[in-house]
């Protein structure tokens, strides 16, 4: 069964515009056919303190994957393009690129290391932006 899945990504550090492109090919690869592709956008950091701006994108990818699949996979990419830690009590850092799934179908999933859909993505324009422009485009 193919499944529709909906990612926020972000980078602060390095050659924004090709992690970004980067971890979108790693996902075409590795999740499925990248169905939907936003724009960049330009954002300040979010929740911490940054002198480097974000650059985040949102995409929609067609998959045969599971959910907890498309996290493993995700979390494969950031490790391979050099994240070495994911943010956790509310505490954020400068990352060289950050893969989130936002929606999964119509999936409701709540688990600990995994909340379909992501609990925090209506309060971040960062996400919201990117992610309108895609959702919009299937109509």
């Amino acid at each position: 069964m193919t499944h529709r899945v909906y990612f926020s990504l972000g980078t602060n550090l390095g050659d924004k515009e090709h992690n970004i492109h980067e971890a979108i090919r790693r996902m075409g690869e590795l999740i499925g056919d990248v169905e939907r592709q936003s724009a960049l956008h330009t954002t300040e950091p979010w929740g911490f303190q940054s002198e480097n701006t974000f650059v985040n994108a949102a995409v929609s990818c067609l998959t045969q994957l599971s959910p907890r699949q498309v996290l493993e996979t995700t979390q494969q990419i950031e490790r391979e393009m050099g994240r070495t830690g994911k943010s956790a009590n509310g505490e954020y850092h400068d990352r060289i690129i950050d893969i989130d799934i936002l929606l999964y179908d119509n999936l409701q999933l709540d688990e600990e290391d995994l909340k379909i859909p992501h609990p925090l993505m209506h309060e971040r324009d960062f996400v919201m932006k990117p992610l309108m422009e895609i959702w919009n485009k299937k109509c």
